[in-house]
């Protein structure tokens, strides 16, 4: 049996997605075989999604990854979606059975799996997230389910994080959730912080908040893995934070989609040192 499945998103090019499916499988004696479909090289929006949904189907694929900029506006695509892709508000994985697409998240899941190894006994009193689109979303539902007691919320569009945290209010009653639009305010007593915006990407390098905000005891999360030590972390280890980089969101939303995708368990050590072996410049 061939497991085919792919990647579609922007400016993937450097996605790390492939090698490690298809490190795994061979590791696991499977045939899977994943490619990039990058809206970037094909001159392409999300407008797209639907011809790309239903070529994919007819290619025989099992399964997709999704990422920036279609996690969100994959949704009404799909045929059904799970609880937690529902709660989240995003899809990064589908799962494609007799034509049916089901959409699921293994982006909070991930980043849980990877705090907890990155990360241990880490803060979660007040954690503030920077960036409230697909990525972001899911770090936000993984960290209240983990049991964080506070969570400030800011986008560069405030509406979007109000709907966020409105969202999760009422996934999570019991917690203090609310949009902020003046960064500096939220980080004011934040135990930790959660980058989710594709700022330090290797096409958009830069600081997404000022670097006087960082500060010995704050702990920072990052998403963006490529490149794998952004301008985010190089300041925060300067500034005495705990950080985590985007590796651990990566491997560990990986695990997650090969179990999706072939029914099989990812060796979860093999598979982070697969992940940190290859070239991250």
């Amino acid at each position: 049996m061939v497991f085919r499945c792919a990647l579609i998103g922007a400016g993937i090019q450097r996605s790390r997605s492939p090698a490690l499916h298809e490190g795994e499988a061979r590791a696991q004696g499977l045939d899977l075989r994943y490619r990039l479909i990058d809206l970037d090289e094909l001159s392409v929006g999300v407008e797209a999604l639907p011809q790309l949904l239903g070529e994919a189907v007819r290619e025989g694929c099992c399964g997709l990854n999704v990422t920036f900029p279609c996690k969100q506006a994959i949704v009404p695509l799909l045929h059904a979606v799970s609880e937690e892709a529902r709660a989240i508000g995003a899809v990064n994985t589908v799962v494609i059975v007799g034509g049916k697409l089901t959409g699921h998240n293994t982006d909070g899941s991930g980043w849980a799996w990877g705090l907890q190894r990155a990360l241990p006994g880490a803060d979660l009193s007040r954690v503030v997230l920077l960036g409230a689109g697909g990525a972001g979303s899911a770090c936000a539902e993984a960290v209240l389910r983990l049991g964080a007691r506070g969570l400030v919320i800011v986008d560069r569009d405030p509406d979007r994080a109000t709907q966020l945290a409105s969202r999760l209010s009422e996934f999570f009653p019991e917690r203090k959730c609310n949009a902020e639009q003046d960064i500096r305010r939220a980080m004011e007593g934040a135990s930790g912080l959660i980058h989710a915006t594709p700022t330090g990407m290797a096409k958009m390098p830069g600081m997404p908040l000022p670097e006087a905000l960082l500060r010995p005891g704050l702990w920072v999360s990052e998403v963006v893995y490529v490149p794998l030590e952004t301008e985010l972390l190089r300041n925060a280890k300067h500034a005495g934070c705990r950080i985590m980089d985007g590796g651990h969101m990566t491997v560990g939303q990986a695990i997650g989609a090969f179990r999706l995708f072939t029914g099989r368990e990812a060796a979860a050590d093999r598979m982070e040192k697969h992940f940190r072996s290859m070239d991250q410049k």
